[in-house]
């Protein structure tokens, strides 16, 4: 407690540090008040009377000890929006008691460091995320974007990937971490990260031309039937029909979302290409003949090769988990490539050339995979029995000299 004189004396002083503490212990006994109407009413004049103190110090006292109360009165918050930047800031940055209109206001008008002060707010709306990022551009979306609880709405999002984060690393990293990004964003950022790969002068120095675009092709699919996988599995069915009316679900992505695994995405894809319904589909695919297999498909507008390797394919999932196991993704693979290779007498019809092209490209990455997996577990062997045979010297090799 101090006595009222101590207080006017505090008030009165030349000393800005000490106006200063009667500044903050007005604002403390203005939020704390719980007596009479006319004490609370000269304490509120009080505290309107230090707004035109002339000390930075002064004002920002009486700023600090408003800052963080909901009760604090917002004609004079307002008026220390208008005041000095540091105060200003501190206010636009912390205070509770600023509405939405309040801080579109200030937004319009505000340099980046005041841009920057809104942006740290503990909470946001998304009026004033679109306002920020209207006006504040790419140092907002680096401050609003690793926050998860910033309130981003599908089609912000989508206009930042498109517009903003295709030719920027940092903000695609940024997008691509956030769980609310929707699936048509991520596939633009996606195809953006391989687009930028392919250029970059380091990768292309280290690997061949078209076995990068292998790899980047083969990513680039798996990322765009894992993404139909999550959105089917979630029941946001738009992903794949977007696809589909856009035509980019060729062969090869069917075919990949097989092999992948991604059924949920495949069956998605089959819908909306027949126009049947998606539990139909399911159910034919799971225990459907191999004619009811071929008029679906016959549906969807295939020709009879591509019909058929289909439905071949289907049959060699049923009894393979292609999801996780990646023994019998090899196995399928290598088994549907040699059935086409007999079937066809070696010669592969031109509309199966694309698909055939996929299937070999898949069989050679899946085999080194499970090379690789076959070889781990050899060198973790510790059987003695486990030995390689000595060659004899006329059966060794003679490599040629470096």
């Amino acid at each position: 407690m101090v006595a009222y004189q101590d207080f006017v004396a505090l008030s009165q002083s030349r000393d800005s540090e000490e106006r200063g503490q009667a500044a903050h212990l007005a604002a403390m006994a203005y939020l704390n008040h719980f007596g009479p109407a006319d004490e609370h009413a000269a304490l509120y004049a009080a505290l309107i009377g230090f707004l035109d103190d002339p000390s930075v110090r002064v004002r920002g006292a009486l700023a600090y000890g408003l800052l963080h109360a909901v009760e604090a009165p917002r004609p004079i918050l307002l008026a220390l929006l208008g005041d000095s930047p540091v105060i200003a800031r501190a206010v636009a940055q912390y205070s509770p008691a600023l509405v939405d209109a309040d801080l579109m206001s200030v937004i319009r008008s505000a340099d980046e460091a005041m841009l920057m002060a809104v942006c740290m707010r503990e909470r946001l709306s998304q009026r004033v995320v679109e306002a920020l990022i209207a006006f504040g551009g790419r140092p907002v979306l680096l401050a609003l974007l690793p926050r998860p609880d910033v309130p981003f709405t599908a089609a912000m999002l989508s206009r930042i990937a498109a517009n903003e984060a295709t030719e920027d690393p940092e903000l695609r990293g940024l997008m691509l971490d956030r769980d609310d990004l929707p699936a048509d964003a991520r596939l633009v950022l996606v195809q953006a990260v391989a687009a930028a790969l392919r250029a970059n002068r380091i990768v292309g120095g280290a690997v061949a031309p078209h076995r990068l675009e292998r790899i980047l092709r083969d990513a680039t699919d798996t990322a765009l039937t894992s993404i139909g996988e999550h959105e089917a599995a979630a029941g946001r069915l738009p992903y794949a029909a977007t696809l589909v009316d856009s035509e980019r679900v060729s062969t090869r992505v069917m075919l990949h979302a097989i092999v992948q695994g991604h059924v949920l995405f495949f069956a998605d894809c089959v819908a909306n290409l027949a126009g049947t319904p998606r539990d139909k589909v399911f159910t034919l695919l799971e225990r459907g003949s191999r004619a009811a297999l071929n008029a679906l498909f016959t549906r969807c507008g295939l020709s009879e090769a591509v019909r058929n390797m289909l439905a071949r394919l289907i049959f060699h999932a049923r009894a393979a988990d292609l999801a996780d196991d990646l023994a019998a993704r090899h196995f399928v693979v290598t088994a549907l490539t040699e059935e086409l290779i007999v079937d066809h007498g070696g010669v592969i019809p031109p509309d199966l050339e694309e698909a055939f092209a996929y299937l070999s490209e898949q069989n050679v990455l899946l085999a080194r995979r499970a090379a690789r997996g076959v070889m781990a577990a050899f060198a973790g062997w510790t059987d003695a029995r486990m030995v390689l045979p000595e060659l004899e010297a006329a059966d060794r090799l003679a490599l040629p000299a470096a």
